[in-house]
């Protein structure tokens, strides 16, 4: 097995529909697992439509499928569970994402298929989890980041939440699911046995306020007083338009780089207010605001250039994917005139350099096109196989 696949020879069965499940499993398909999604006849994963669209197929379908391969079955058809039983004794990992009761009805619950396949590894994304008063509540990010308090202190002061852009419930119950599918194969290796992995949206929602509810969690209370200057109120850790209407990050948190910050802009008075509270720290914002006012942000890149103050231009999302880090380190993947975000994980064996772009990249798969190549792999003829269409299983 290569070093930089580390995944290589593990086989992934694709359930998942939408996105949290396309993520986890795009990350073990950039490791090098072959990823088989299994997808409906009828128009396969529904993302496949979400506009807008590219070459007909929904340009989210595009970048969360590549390096995967399809097959189409009708799961709720009666003759697909020996198809997917089939399926599932060459492979290692199981992924679905249906709520408990109708994973139930389809035959593809932890209890149905690992009764059957003691070594296969089951994993689970749902809204709430297979158990709990919630367990099948339909949802979506929205509600998951509204039920997780995250509007809570994602705000400053009494302004109404506003609808995020970034889904962090689904995104981190993807990251999530890829650590504990991992997490399973590891301790496969060790017990021979298979597992179950659970990993609800909500509760990974839930997770992004271990940070900011630390003080709720640890002491009970919630003190402004005394919270690091993270909240867009420090003038430490913000955001400041420059004189050309572009922007900059400061995230001069410890007080070296604050230090260095004030010494560099000849305001050594302003160094020990800092951690000011109250009107104090205002004032010090205001301050700071008008100074960043005074010059473009070129000027202050360029300024800034030598020192070590933690300032960024805050960049477009064209001026992101052009980085000249991001493009040194091959982070963004150019095929067949489209561009992917490979998977933020690098491996390399003893003595070898990490590899600048160590995904071969592999564009998202059409329709069933796997379907004949992954059925023969598993038994099934051409009779077989002929069956399944005229029968509308496949």
């Amino acid at each position: 097995m290569s070093a930089r696949r580390p995944l290589e020879g593990v086989t992934v069965l694709d359930l998942t529909r939408l996105l949290p499940g396309a993520y986890a499993t795009l990350v073990l398909a950039d490791l090098g697992a072959d990823v088989v999604k299994i997808e409906d006849p009828r128009g396969g994963d529904p993302t496949r439509a979400f506009p807008p669209l590219a070459g007909g197929t929904s340009v989210y379908f595009h970048v969360l499928n590549r390096n995967k391969r399809s097959v189409t079955l009708d799961l709720r058809a009666p003759a697909a569970a020996g198809v997917l039983d089939a399926l599932a004794g060459r492979a290692d990992l199981l992924v679905e994402s249906f709520r408990p009761r109708t994973a139930r009805r389809l035959g593809v619950d932890a209890a149905t298929v690992r009764a059957r396949h003691p070594r296969l590894i089951h994993c689970s994304i749902t809204g709430f989890g297979r158990q709990g008063p919630y367990a099948e509540r339909p949802a979506h990010d929205l509600n998951y980041v509204a039920l997780a308090g995250l509007f809570g202190v994602d705000r400053i002061d009494h302004e109404p939440p506003r609808v995020p852009r970034m889904l962090l419930g689904d995104i981190g119950a993807a990251m999530n699911a890829a650590a504990g599918m991992l997490a399973a194969l590891f301790m496969r290796e060790r017990t021979g046995e298979g597992s179950t992995v659970d990993v609800p949206i909500f509760e990974a929602a839930l997770s992004w306020l271990t940070f900011p509810a630390a003080d709720r969690l640890v002491a009970g209370v919630d003190r402004d007083r005394g919270e690091l200057p993270i909240t867009g109120r420090g003038a430490c850790y913000n955001i400041y338009r420059t004189a050309d209407d572009q922007y900059v990050a400061l995230g001069a948190l410890e007080p070296k780089f604050w230090k260095a910050f004030c010494d560099r802009i000849g305001r050594a008075d302003l160094i020990p207010l800092q951690f000011a509270a109250g009107d104090a720290q205002a004032r010090l914002l205001a301050e700071v605001t008008g100074i960043f006012g005074s010059r473009t942000r070129r000027e202050w890149l360029e300024r800034f250039a030598d020192v070590d103050v933690c300032l960024t231009p805050v960049n477009s999302v064209d001026e992101a994917l052009a980085d000249p880090h991001l493009a040194a380190r091959g982070a963004v993947v150019e095929r067949d005139g489209s561009r992917f975000i490979r998977t933020p994980i690098l491996f390399a064996g003893p003595g070898d350099d990490l590899p600048a772009s160590p995904v071969a990249v592999r564009p998202s798969p059409g329709l069933g096109v796997d379907t004949d190549s992954v059925l023969t792999a598993a038994g099934f003829d051409d009779a077989a196989r002929r069956r399944l269409r005229a029968d509308g299983i496949v």
